[in-house]
Formats: structure tokens, C-alpha cells, sequence
């Protein structure tokens, strides 16, 4: 089967962003994409009266015109879907009709319900998809990775099938520097951590063998700031987290660490579930 990207997209400038990011991700492995939509009729939110099919069928279709003008700007082979069906349920059939190595969102930096974003549609998509997510700030450059920071807890990982499946999108950036980001609070002990979460990224299997893999530690107060600051001094343009099943499966943004990186990450972020 031919590899395919699932683009979640609405018609903000971020997700056209997000949407450009994915072609060139997959331009590599001439993925397909998918720019998928879930339409709510603003007249019915509004409670108008008088609204009929005709006018949510016309609304549908000119919402699907608009798609199909930034598909035709794409890089790549893409399909537009507009659905009026439940998020989680229509993720979840695409997912099995097209086996995506990778579900992209836009995230804009002027998001003002960036909570209520994050916990009612990136957990339903991790929820019922346990796939790799990628969020595209606005303000994202459109070139392929050459920078990497993996940011990792310091509790060993096991990556899920998924994100295994990701190897093949990794291998497709060549000249990839990867940094493991080992941030540690300024009242914990050394001892080898930071070896040990070399390790951890070596054996986790997702990048290639071969690629360079650099340590950077930083001593701080809080992880978060920590992880910012390497993003700064690596001149990374994309950042991975590990999704672990007890946080995506619960109550994964709140108050933490992947939230509060996600409102100040300048660059890309790709969360990989990881297996319990």
C-alpha cells in the first residue's frame, strides 16, 4: 500500500501550513495525502431559523471547493474529505481505509482556546488512533528536518507499531542531526542519565542506525523551559515527545509537560505513542 499522510484541516492558515508541512514530509516516499474536515455549519450553531438541507448540502460543497484549491497547491497527490460525522468515528475508518503513517494538525499561535483545542480534538485523535501526531505551528518553516531534539522523561520506552512504522519517513532525511535532550531538575543526581537516554533513543528503533545522535543536558528548574532552551541552542526545526498510553489515555493536556511545550514550541511537534 502506498504511504499516506492524514492532514486534519480546517480553513485557517495554519492548517494549509500544516498541510504543506506534511507534503514535503512524505515527498520522499511519494505518500498520498488526505486533507480531512469536519464540517459544522456555523448557521446551526447560531440556532437560525429557516436554515435547510439545500443550504447546509451548498455550504458542504463550498467548503470542500475551497480544500480541493489548497490540495491543487500541494506537492503531493491529495484527496479532500468534509465530514459532518463524530471526530473520533471518522478517524478512526480513514485510519483503516488508509493505514496513514502519520496524522498532521495545525496549531495557531493565536489559538485562545488552546486547553479546550487540545483536550477535545488531539486526545480524541490519540484516543482512537494511538498513531503518531505532528502539530504545525503557523509560523513553521517548510523545509525538511535537519535538527531533531528528541525530548525524553529518563523513564525507559517502548514505541508502539505505529510509530515504528515511522522509520521509513526518518531514513528519508539524510543529513538529520538528532539531539536527546536529557533535562534534569537542578536538585537531581547525574549519575548516567543521560547515557542512558542515549541508549533509550539508539534502541527505541525509529531512526536509522547510522544517524548521528548528539547528548544535550541542562540543568533547570522546570522541563519545559528546559526543553525550549534546547530547541534554541540545537537550532532545531522539529521537536519529538513520547506519548505514553497512561497520559493519551487519560488526561493528557492537562497541566503538562507536552501542553505548556506546545504553546511555546516555535517548531513542529511529534508526539510517537509509546506501548505501557
Amino acid at each position: 500500500m502506498k504511504p499516506s499522510l492524514l492532514v486534519l484541516a480546517d480553513l485557517s492558515a495554519a492548517a494549509e501550513r500544516a498541510a504543506q508541512y506534511a507534503a514535503l514530509l512524505g515527498t520522499p516516499l511519494h505518500a498520498h495525502l488526505t486533507l480531512l474536515h469536519f464540517y459544522h455549519d456555523p448557521m446551526l450553531e447560531l440556532e437560525l431559523a429557516g436554515v435547510t438541507s439545500a443550504d447546509l448540502n451548498r455550504n458542504q460543497a463550498d467548503t470542500a471547493a475551497v480544500l480541493r484549491v489548497v490540495a491543487r497547491r500541494l506537492p503531493a497527490p491529495t484527496e479532500v474529505v468534509v465530514s459532518v460525522e463524530p471526530m473520533p468515528a471518522t478517524i478512526a475508518e480513514l485510519v483503516q481505509q488508509h493505514h496513514p503513517l502519520l496524522l498532521v494538525m495545525g496549531l495557531s499561535a493565536g489559538h485562545a482556546v488552546l486547553d479546550h483545542w487540545l483536550h477535545n480534538q488531539v486526545l480524541p485523535v490519540l484516543r482512537a488512533t494511538q498513531r503518531p501526531l505532528l502539530l504545525v505551528p503557523e509560523g513553521a518553516a517548510a523545509r525538511p528536518p535537519r535538527r531533531v531534539v528528541l525530548a525524553v522523561d529518563g523513564e525507559p520506552f517502548t514505541l508502539n507499531a505505529a510509530a515504528l512504522d515511522l522509520a521509513p519517513l526518518f531514513a528519508a532525511w539524510p543529513d538529520a542531526v538528532y539531539s536527546v535532550a536529557n533535562i534534569r531538575s537542578r536538585h537531581e543526581q547525574p549519575a548516567f542519565s543521560g547515557q542512558m537516554a542515549l541508549a533509550d533513543v539508539r534502541a527505541g528503533g525509529v531512526l536509522p542506525p547510522t544517524a548521528p545522535l548528539e547528548l544535550y543536558e541542562h540543568r533547570h528548574f522546570s522541563s519545559v523551559t528546559g526543553i525550549i532552551q534546547a530547541l534554541e541552542d540545537t537550532h532545531a526545526d522539529l521537536l519529538v515527545l513520547i506519548a505514553r498510553p497512561r497520559s493519551f489515555l487519560g488526561r493528557l493536556f492537562h497541566g503538562s509537560v507536552t501542553a505548556q511545550v506546545l504553546r511555546l514550541s516555535p517548531v513542529p511537534v511529534l508526539l510517537l505513542p509509546a506501548e505501557e
